[in-house]
């Protein structure tokens, strides 16, 4: 079996945008009820570097995290690889001191680091990400189980479903 790190990012006073915690934290509660599995489960506030660096040993990284596109329904969730996202700090970056996810994940790679073969993305279109607030909005909150259901459908292998 694959050593997968299953990470929820986000921020849960911030309304929405903590829509990763809850899936990561009832992915977690699922997993301790079955048998024990190479599956870990974390929930972080992190991007770039330090989220690198928390996917460094793992064969396999699933992210699960809120997006705010404004181009689909709120609660819809999308599935896609890591590399399927555009860079939006290619050629570039805001900070000296952190790049995103992408580069540097292929920094690491380029250095030796045994970063993960494999990184999923599970996104929940949000729309409420910058209101302090520990709760979901309902449609968010009603996509949480859909999120933890495609999580693991990529766990048992399941295809990207590219949406």
């Amino acid at each position: 079996m694959t050593k997968t790190l299953v990470i929820g990012l986000g921020n849960p006073i911030l309304g929405d945008d903590g829509v990763g915690w809850k899936v990561a934290e009832t992915v977690k509660e699922r997993l301790d009820a079955e048998s024990p599995s190479r599956v870990e489960v974390d929930c972080l506030s992190l991007g770039g570097l330090s989220l690198m660096e928390r996917l460094l040993g793992y064969e396999r990284a699933i992210i699960v995290d809120s997006m705010a596109t404004g181009q689909i329904p709120v609660g819809s969730v999308r599935t896609f690889p890591l590399a399927s996202l555009p860079d939006p700090m290619a050629g570039h970056s805001g900070s000296a001191h952190d790049t995103s996810l992408i580069i540097a994940l292929k920094t690491a790679e380029s250095i030796g680091a045994d970063i993960p073969k494999r990184v999923d993305v599970v996104a929940v279109e949000a729309q409420n990400v910058y209101d302090f607030s520990e709760e979901l909005s309902p449609p968010v909150a009603a996509a949480v189980a859909e999120a933890v259901q495609v999580v693991f459908d990529l766990l048992q292998g399941a295809p990207h479903d590219l949406t």
